[in-house]
């Protein structure tokens, strides 16, 4: 006949009203005595001779089980409970389950794993009242009683029984917690087939799901399915969250623009996903936009918030926007934490206000914040732009070694080379390889040049030699330094050795990129290498403005051969020194 599966059972008076499904749907209602007879003449009577009994015992139950009032029952007292009643297999099989009724649909993602169908118990319902229900299932999917919970949803759905949307979304949020994603697709697809009223918030968790099992293209799929037929901000802060979850802040500013197009206004929540969202995603005014929108529309944003628009306003230079949050903090007795505070003070220094940068690193202080690295970087950056040198070196001096890094070495080497302070700017580059730092060739770079401004040549090539001997390669613009440096040191013979080390220099480099290492460049043919213009317009130009015309025609001569072309101030410098040169050689011969 096939397996049974009992629905429904009333009245224990007399007759107990005893419905029960076969595969072909078929109902026969018996009474206590028939049903033995019934369930005796179905099965083998050496298996099912056992089973009377117990199902003795559950009908005469009934009334005790009924009579018990649910609401002051424990958790554990109710989970006891339904053991209790759980239908058995009257020939001692497994329980009967959701799956003996009708075929699971194919709706959970193969990949997703899940408890099967056979832990669902169906449950024997004295109780038909589906408000009644409704909370039971409403209790057990917040106490996070899984299965109990989707038994119970499961009988009332067998039993022909509707429970209320409230509970439905409780217990999708239950198996949303617990990841049992394909469930929750299940009673999903119960609740349209049911026609159970769908909220905003049953379609935020499933949104959620959508995400967890299908990725982001699926679920952004549903919500614009979904975007006409439901008006409810939860689901629009749900799909925004989403956006930001996959930092896709494009798809985050077409559902703000949506959300506003269809009449709704953001909340809370909804500001701090864009803002958030558009400040990691490099997206600075799109998040300064949210921000204004939600003072707007009367929204109070919270100290993170606040934070995260002053340094968005910070990359895009509005110091006093920033400046203002910064002080709408403080006055509402916010506490701004110090990156905030080093965002600010390097925006203001940026900016070139130092008096502000300096209240600021003030306010920072007497919150009990101590200086870092980020912070001395700041300060001497926004002395140094103001042309404040001598006070950038100042303050250098006052920071403690432990927070003294490169960049703040190469940003008192720069105010060395701006004052002429060599001897300043060679003690500083001792200190910094003395600490065991490794010297760029920006800072070998910044001291030629310091040595260049106050006229030692000299000293400018020992520092060359000492960078090469470090194994510190030197680029284009330490060649130009020490040419400009040679040549108002009249050392024209060093001028023409660092056209030509230069020269060997590239070949060396291309032979090392080629070979892997320097050992067998002796092995090796020469490669070419074109020389560098701007070397050559340098020395050009500096032998012409100290006189040495020859000097520079040979150099010019020699530039043609390589097929450099000269640049415009070089030819001008030319054609002025060489028709003076003329003129006087005219004068001469007269």
């Amino acid at each position: 006949m096939g397996e049974l599966l009992l629905r429904n059972a009333v009245s224990l008076n007399g007759f107990a009203s005893l419905y029960y499904t076969t595969t072909t749907t078929t109902c026969i209602n018996l009474s206590k005595k028939q049903l033995k007879v019934s369930i005796f003449m179905l099965f083998n009577a050496s298996t099912c001779l056992t089973s009377i009994k117990p199902m003795n015992m559950l009908l005469d139950s009934r009334s005790r089980v009924a009579s018990v009032d649910y609401e002051t029952l424990s958790v554990n007292e109710e989970e006891q409970m339904y053991d209790f009643i759980k239908i058995r297999n009257p020939c001692g099989g497994s329980n009967i389950s959701a799956s003996d009724v009708e075929p699971e649909r194919d709706c959970e993602p193969k990949t997703i794993s899940s408890v099967s169908e056979n832990e669902i118990n169906v449950h024997y319902l004295e109780e038909t009242d589906e408000d009644v229900l409704s909370r039971r299932i409403l209790g057990l999917s917040r106490s996070n009683k899984v299965t109990s919970s989707l038994g119970l949803f499961h009988s009332m759905e067998l039993a022909g029984l509707r429970p209320s949307v409230h509970c439905c979304n409780s217990l999708l949020s239950c198996l949303l917690r617990n990841q049992r994603f394909g469930h929750m697709f299940r009673v999903f697809e119960s609740m349209k087939k049911n026609e159970i009223g769908s909220t905003g918030h049953t379609y935020s968790l499933m949104l959620k799901a959508t995400m967890h099992t299908q990725g982001f293209d699926a679920a952004l799929k549903l919500f614009e399915g979904l975007e006409n037929k439901i008006l409810d901000v939860m689901l629009y802060n749900m799909m925004i969250s989403i956006c930001a979850k996959v930092d896709n802040w494009v798809e985050a500013r077409g559902v703000w623009t949506r959300m506003k197009e269809n009449g709704e206004i953001g909340t809370q929540v909804t500001y701090n996903l864009l803002i958030c969202t558009f400040v990691r995603s490099g997206q600075n005014e799109l998040a300064i936009d949210a921000y204004h929108e939600m003072l707007q529309n009367g929204f109070e944003p919270g100290d993170d918030i606040m934070q995260a628009t002053i340094s968005a306003c910070t990359k895009e230079g509005k110091w006093d926007s920033a400046l203002n949050m910064f002080q709408n903090m403080l006055s509402k007795e916010l506490k701004p934490n110090q990156v905030t505070c080093n965002a600010l003070i390097n925006s203001l220094g940026k900016a070139g206000k130092v008096k502000l940068a300096f209240k600021v690193y003030g306010v920072m202080s007497n919150i009990g914040y101590k200086p870092d690295k980020y912070t001395w970087n700041a300060l001497l950056g926004a002395l140094y732009r103001a042309n404040r040198h001598a006070d950038a070196l100042e303050l250098f001096e006052r920071i403690e070694e432990e927070h003294l890094n490169v960049h703040l070495y190469n940003t008192a080497l720069m105010a060395c080379q701006k004052l002429g302070l060599w001897d300043k700017a060679l003690q500083l580059l001792w200190k910094m390889e003395a600490e065991g730092l490794s010297v760029p060739t920006t800072s070998y770079n910044v001291v030629i040049g310091a040595c260049e401004v106050a006229r030692k040549p000299k000293v400018s090539l020992e520092v060359y030699e000492h960078m090469v001997h470090q194994k510190c390669p030197p680029d284009t613009f330490t060649h130009l330094s020490l040419i400009r440096s040679c040549i108002w040191g009249s050392l024209w013979t060093e001028v023409e050795q660092i056209l030509n080390e230069y020269l060997n220099y590239r070949k060396t480099e291309i032979w090392t990129s080629e070979v892997g290492s320097s050992e067998k460049v002796e092995n090796r043919s020469s490669p070419e290498v074109e020389p560098n213009a701007s070397l050559y317009n340098t020395a050009i130009q500096g032998m012409c403005l100290r006189g040495e015309v020859e000097s520079a025609k040979e150099l010019y001569t020699r530039m043609q051969t390589f097929g450099l072309k000269p640049d415009g101030k070089t030819g001008v410098m030319m054609l002025q020194n060489l028709h003076r040169y003329s003129n006087k050689t005219k004068g001469r011969k007269r």
